[in-house]
Parts: C-alpha cells; structure tokens; sequence
C-alpha cells in the first residue's frame, strides 16, 4: 500500500492555474489544498454530484464521471509530462470523476452520499485489488484515473449493498433524522 498523500506538493515548474490542464487536474486549485486533497477533491464532487443527480439522476453521474475521466486523463497526461512524482497529489480530478461513479449507486440522500463519500475515501486509501495493480502499473493519465475509478466502483457497490440490505433508513428515523 502506498503512503497517505496529506501533503499536495505544488504544481510543475512553469504551470500555473492559468494553464486549463492544471486547472482541470486541481479541480480548479482545489487539488492544492494543504494537506488531504484528495479527501478535499472527493468533497467538491459532492455538491455537484447532488445537481448532476437531480437533474439527470444516475445516468447524469456517470456520464460527468466519463467526461472527467477523459479530461482528467489528457489534463494529467500534460501535467505529468513535466516529471515529478507518477500521481502527484495534487491532482484531483480522478477522484471526483471516481466520486461521481460512487454516488451513481447512492440514493439521493444526504445518508446515501456520506456512504458513498466514507467507502470511497477508504477504498481510494486502502486500493483493494485491482486498484492497488492499476496504481502500480498503469501509467501516465490513465494510470492517475484508473486506481481511483476501480476505488469508486468498490465504493459503489459497497454503497448500493449498504443502502439495499441494511435498514439505515428506519435506524435513522427511530434516532430522530
């Protein structure tokens, strides 16, 4: 397992956020939070992943999630062009794209979301396989994408058998939510 990123780093030498791959990749500077940005990166897709699942339901997250994978991929692949560390930390981008796939699984509930939010951060930590070989051996922009999309479709699932097979809803209104 590779070590907690808490700590972002800065963007390459002579990339700023005015370049649109830095700013893709950072979710618009988010990824250059001081420390845990991918926990900050995961938390920005949750508003709009609230919209995109109102307005279109799940098919609406998926899609975003297929969009931002591919600009994520380009947007990374430009980043990483310029050395540096194979999935530095403050790109984000792959885990709002992979975010966006776990909450395609989630009710729309503020309950569903925080399910979603809690198993993907902890899959995104702990890579269970595939996950763990794709971050160890697929590089480049996918590679950046691919952990955290196999991370998300864990997530998903965990969530959709959470909120499926557990009585979460009725444990809620007995404490009062």
């Amino acid at each position: 397992m590779k070590p907690i990123k808490l700590r972002p780093g800065r963007l390459p030498a002579g990339i700023t956020l005015a370049d649109p791959a830095a700013l893709i990749a950072t979710a618009g500077g988010i990824g250059l939070a001081p420390m845990a940005s991918g926990t900050w990166g995961s938390l920005a897709a949750l508003p709009f992943g609230w919209i995109l699942q109102a307005q279109g339901g799940s098919l609406a997250l998926l899609l975003a999630a297929a969009v931002a994978t591919v600009a994520g991929t380009l947007a990374s692949n430009r980043l990483l062009a310029h050395g540096g560390d194979q999935d530095p930390g403050y790109i984000v981008i792959d885990e709002i794209a992979a975010q966006w796939l776990a909450l395609a699984f989630a009710p729309p509930s503020w309950w569903g979301y925080l399910i979603a939010f809690a198993a993907f951060r902890a899959a995104d930590i702990v890579k269970p396989f595939p996950a763990n070989w794709c971050d160890r051996n697929v590089h480049g922009g996918l590679g950046v994408m691919l952990d955290d999309l196999v991370a998300g479709l864990y997530a998903g699932i965990a969530t959709w058998l959470a909120c499926r097979h557990l009585p979460i809803e009725r444990y809620l209104h007995a404490l009062g939510f």
